[in-house]
């Protein structure tokens, strides 16, 4: 066995992920976030308002001090999407071990890449790293404007809790989101 192999899904090793692009299949790396990503990614949102939608950040443009202090929560798990060395895609899984469950959050795809179904990837690839580290429960919160998100999520699986579910975890938020669990895991809201 690789030391990758033994090393878990929270190692530093590289996620390989397969999709098919309009070029064919492009192979693609989910790989851990690292401080000098940071750059990168606080330059993908466009506008004061993507960002809201993206982080719930009201400081345009983000610093990317703010993406790499997001990394200090121990239960803050980082990674990157990269496409031909290129980063492409920026996500988090949120894990919660009082509750036995992990969130998705704070996923962006770069603006150049974007319309070409990478989100989906991009999910689909941390979906992956959380059913592989053993969590069954998977949600997500979406800005209720953020229609292209919400159509991506859907697209890969996730599906509303029900209304009071998300009424109550909405009381302490600054805004009513749109809670998703994903699909495959739905078991009594």
């Amino acid at each position: 066995m690789s030391a990758c192999a033994a090393s878990g899904p929270d190692s530093r090793c590289p996620y390989r992920i397969r999709s098919w692009a309009q070029d064919g299949m492009t192979r693609m790396n989910l790989l851990p976030f690292a401080t000098a990503h940071a750059a990168t990614v606080a330059g993908w949102p466009t506008t004061p308002t993507e960002v809201v939608m993206w982080c719930g950040q009201q400081e345009f443009p983000v610093p990317a001090r703010t993406i790499s202090a997001w990394q200090q929560d121990d239960d803050v798990q980082a990674h990157v999407l990269v496409e031909r060395e290129e980063l492409v895609g920026y996500g988090e899984l949120w894990f919660d071990a009082e509750e036995d469950e992990v969130e998705l959050a704070r996923i962006i795809v770069a603006p150049e890449a974007r319309g070409k179904g990478l989100g989906r990837v991009l999910v689909r690839g941390l979906l992956a790293r959380a059913h592989k580290a053993g969590w069954a429960d998977v949600f997500m919160r979406v800005h209720p404007d953020n229609e292209t998100a919400l159509r991506c999520y859907l697209g890969a699986g996730f599906v509303p809790v029900a209304p009071d579910l998300a009424e109550n975890w909405n009381a302490a938020q600054p805004v009513d989101y749109v809670w998703l669990r994903h699909a495959a895991e739905r078991s009594g809201d």
